[in-house]
C-alpha cells in the first residue's frame, strides 16, 4: 500500500506532467499550416483587397455596353413666366406662366459602334476575371515564399546557435589545456577567431529571421503566429516527371498572363471595327410626348403632341477623325499583338526555369543530404584524431563549421525545391489553394515551436 503523503506526491507529479503535456498540445496547435496562413492573408492583404476592387470594377464594362443597345428614357419639365410686349395684343402687353415638359424614348435600331461596344464589355469583363486570377496567383506564390523563407531562416538560426555552441564548447576546452600547458596561443587564438565569428553569424541569422517574419505579418496584417514546420523526412519531390512534362508542353497555352493577352487582343480587334464603325449610318426609333401652353393669341390652354419616327443619321465627314482614330486603334492592335507574343516568351521562360530550380534543387538535396550524414561521422572521427593526437584542434573546428555549413544550405534546397514546383505550377496556369494543402501534408502539425 501506498503511504499517503507518497500518493499525494505521486498524484502532484502526474498533474504536472499532465499540464505540462497539455501545454505542449496547446503550443503545437497553434501551429498555422501554410494553407492556413493563405486563408488569412487572403482576407487582409491590401494587394490582393486592390485586385478584387479592380476586378469589380472591371465587371462593369459589360453592362455599360448593354447599355448602347437599350432604349434611352429621358424627360424634361420646365416652369416659365411669360411678359410678352407686342402691338397685337390689347394694351400692348400680357403675362402667363408656362410649364412645358417632354418625354422622349431612344431605342437604337442599328449602330454598329455600339454593338462593338457591347461586344468589348464583355470580353472587357472577362479580362478583369482573368486578371483576379493571375492576382490570386501571386498571392499564392507570395505567401509560400514568405512562409518558406521564414522556415528556411529558423532553419539557419538553429544551425547557427548549434554550431556556435561547438564553438564554445571548444573555446573553453582550449582554454583550460592552454592553462595547463597542453596548447598553444595560436590553437586557443584560433578557437577564439571561429567563437566570434559564430557569434556573428548567429546574430545575421537571427536579424534576417525577423525580417523574414516581419514581411510575412506584412502580409498576415498581424502578429505571426507559430508556423508549422516542414518535416524533415518528408519528400520533397511533389510532382511526377508526367505532370513535369505536362507543364513545360502547356505553358506558353495555359498560363495566366498569356490568357490575359488573348482577351486584350480581341478587346483590339473589336477597338478598331468599333472606330470604323463610326462611318456606318446609324437608325434610330423616336418616341416623343411633350406639352405646352397653346397659342394664347386664339384660345389660351395647353397643348399636347405625341411623336413616334425613325431617325437616320449618316455621318460624311468628321474632319479626318474617324480616320486617325482607326489607325491609333490599329497600332493598338499591334501592341497588343507583339505583348501576347512576349507573354507566351515569358510564361516559357518561366517554366523553363521553374523545371530547372526543381531539378537541380532535387540534386542537390540529395548530395547535402549525404554530405550532411559524411559530415557528422567525420566531425566524429576528427574529433577521435584530436584527442589521440593526430589531428589539431583547427581540424576539429573546420568540420564542425564545415557541417552546419552543409545544413544551412541543405534546409534552403529543399525550400527551394518545394517553391519551385509551385512556380512551375503557376508558369502553366495550374496553380491553385488545391496545391497548398497538398504541401500541408509535408509538414509537422504538432510539432512545439
Amino acid at each position: 500500500m501506498f503511504e499517503p503523503r507518497k500518493l499525494a506526491a505521486r498524484q502532484r507529479t502526474l498533474l504536472s506532467l499532465l499540464t505540462a503535456a497539455a501545454a505542449l498540445a496547446v503550443t503545437a496547435a497553434r501551429a498555422d499550416t501554410l494553407s492556413e496562413i493563405y486563408l488569412q492573408v487572403r482576407a487582409n492583404d491590401p494587394v490582393f483587397g486592390a485586385a478584387r476592387a479592380q476586378a469589380a470594377a472591371g465587371r462593369e464594362k459589360e453592362a455599360q455596353g448593354r447599355a448602347g443597345l437599350l432604349p434611352n428614357v429621358s424627360a424634361g419639365a420646365s416652369l416659365q413666366r411669360v411678359e410678352e410686349h407686342s402691338s397685337y395684343v390689347e394694351g400692348n402687353k400680357r403675362s402667363y406662366s408656362n410649364k412645358p415638359w417632354n418625354l422622349t424614348l431612344n431605342q437604337p435600331l442599328l449602330r454598329l459602334a455600339n454593338v462593338k461596344t457591347y461586344q468589348q464589355g464583355v470580353l472587357q469583363a472577362a479580362l478583369a476575371d482573368q486578371q483576379l486570377r493571375l492576382a490570386e496567383q501571386e498571392l499564392l506564390l507570395r505567401t509560400a515564399k514568405a512562409y518558406f523563407d521564414v522556415l528556411q531562416a529558423q532553419d539557419a538560426m538553429t544551425a547557427m546557435t548549434a554550431q556556435l555552441e561547438a564553438f564554445a564548447q571548444q573555446l573553453a576546452q582550449s582554454k583550460r589545456s592552454f592553462d595547463v600547458g597542453l596548447s598553444s596561443i595560436t590553437e586557443l587564438n584560433e578557437a577564439q577567431t571561429r567563437h566570434d565569428l559564430g557569434f556573428a553569424q548567429e546574430i545575421a541569422a537571427r536579424n534576417d529571421l525577423e525580417v523574414r517574419r516581419r514581411t510575412l505579418e506584412k502580409l498576415l496584417g498581424r502578429e505571426l503566429p507559430p508556423l508549422a514546420p516542414v518535416d524533415p523526412a518528408a519528400p520533397i519531390n511533389v510532382l511526377s516527371p508526367a505532370e513535369i512534362k505536362q507543364l513545360l508542353e502547356r505553358a506558353p497555352f495555359d498560363a495566366l498572363q498569356v490568357g490575359a493577352g488573348e482577351l486584350a487582343e480581341q478587346v483590339a480587334e473589336l477597338e478598331v471595327g468599333r472606330q470604323r464603325a463610326a462611318h456606318a449610318p446609324t437608325v434610330d426609333l423616336v418616341l416623343r410626348a411633350d406639352e405646352r401652353n397653346a397659342s394664347v393669341y386664339i384660345s389660351p390652354g395647353n397643348s399636347r403632341n405625341y411623336t413616334a419616327g425613325l431617325e437616320l443619321n449618316v455621318p460624311i465627314f468628321q474632319g479626318g477623325a474617324i480616320s486617325s482614330y482607326t489607325r491609333e486603334a490599329e497600332a493598338n492592335l499591334e501592341r497588343a499583338r507583339q505583348q501576347l507574343l512576349d507573354a507566351r516568351a515569358q510564361a516559357t521562360l518561366e517554366a523553363r526555369q521553374a523545371y530547372l530550380g526543381v531539378q537541380s534543387g532535387s540534386a542537390l538535396s540529395a548530395s547535402l543530404r549525404q554530405a550532411q550524414a559524411s559530415g557528422e561521422t567525420q566531425v566524429k572521427s576528427t574529433t577521435r584524431g584530436f584527442e589521440v593526437g593526430t589531428r589539431t584542434r583547427v581540424d576539429v573546428l573546420n568540420t564542425v563549421q564545415q557541417l552546419y555549413a552543409t545544413r544551412k544550405d541543405l534546409s534552403a534546397a529543399r525550400y527551394q525545391t518545394l517553391m519551385s514546383s509551385l512556380q512551375l505550377k503557376a508558369a502553366a496556369g495550374a496553380l491553385s489553394e488545391g496545391d497548398l494543402r497538398a504541401l500541408d501534408q509535408l509538414l509537422l502539425r504538432n510539432a512545439p515551436q
